[in-house]
């Protein structure tokens, strides 16, 4: 039980904490995508040695499509994932009085250059990322000699995904971190959820694929 425990107190505090930055910052991408990445940081070297510090269905189907763990386990995991995520957004609501802005994430918007993101874009967009954050988490992890490195490296490319993606999506590579925040905003938030839970989790096992069956 350990593990789920730290699974679901992981997703608490990057959903409280990191969406928590992005609504009282408004549309400060650097502080967003640091914010996301120190939460993981930090997560990473408090509750890794007992879960791993997945705190993401993404990397956690990642991590059973690439065998390194158990699909029961895997199953667990996002369970305490998705319940973690919804209980930090409901917190951050309450923290902020209202429930109106979560940081969900949606596409919709337009571009420095005028384009808008569509549908399309957004799932291409959010399976790319993915696809780079996940394989860069199986890399680094897979050797034991990383291991005093790895939460580092892993918050410093979830720093860099988020930068990409903000203007795009608000980035999430993470269906929990998306669907609690939804759940509680509704409307748009809620409708687009769909995008931001099957693209993470595609990118995710595609990502498991390439490792597995290309660099391995």
């Amino acid at each position: 039980m350990k593990k789920y425990i730290a699974e679901f107190v992981g997703s608490l505090v990057l959903v409280l904490f990191a969406c928590g930055v992005a609504v009282v910052t408004g549309v400060s991408y650097l502080g967003t995508a640091l914010a996301f990445g120190l939460v993981i940081v930090a997560m990473a070297y408090s509750i890794g040695n007992v879960s791993g510090c997945h705190i993401n269905p993404a990397v956690s189907l990642g991590m059973a499509v690439a065998q390194k763990m158990t699909w029961s386990e895997c199953f667990k995991y996002i369970i305490s994932q998705v319940l973690g995520a919804i209980c930090g957004a409901a917190l951050l609501g309450f923290f902020l009085g209202s429930f109106e802005v979560l940081g969900a994430n949606a596409y919709g918007g337009e571009l420095i250059n005028g384009t808008i993101v569509n549908v399309w874009m957004a799932l291409g967009i959010e399976v790319i990322l993915t696809f780079v954050f996940v394989l860069t988490i199986l890399g680094v992890t897979d050797k034991k000699e990383n291991s005093s490195i790895a939460g580092l490296v892993i918050g410093l490319t979830l720093t860099l995904v988020h930068l990409v993606g903000l203007p795009f999506t608000g980035t999430s590579v993470n269906p929990a971190r998306s669907l609690g925040p939804a759940l509680f905003q509704g409307g748009e938030a809620l409708s687009q959820v769909w995008v931001f839970l099957v693209a993470p989790l595609v990118g995710g096992a595609l990502a498991a694929l390439f490792y597995k069956k290309v660099l391995k």
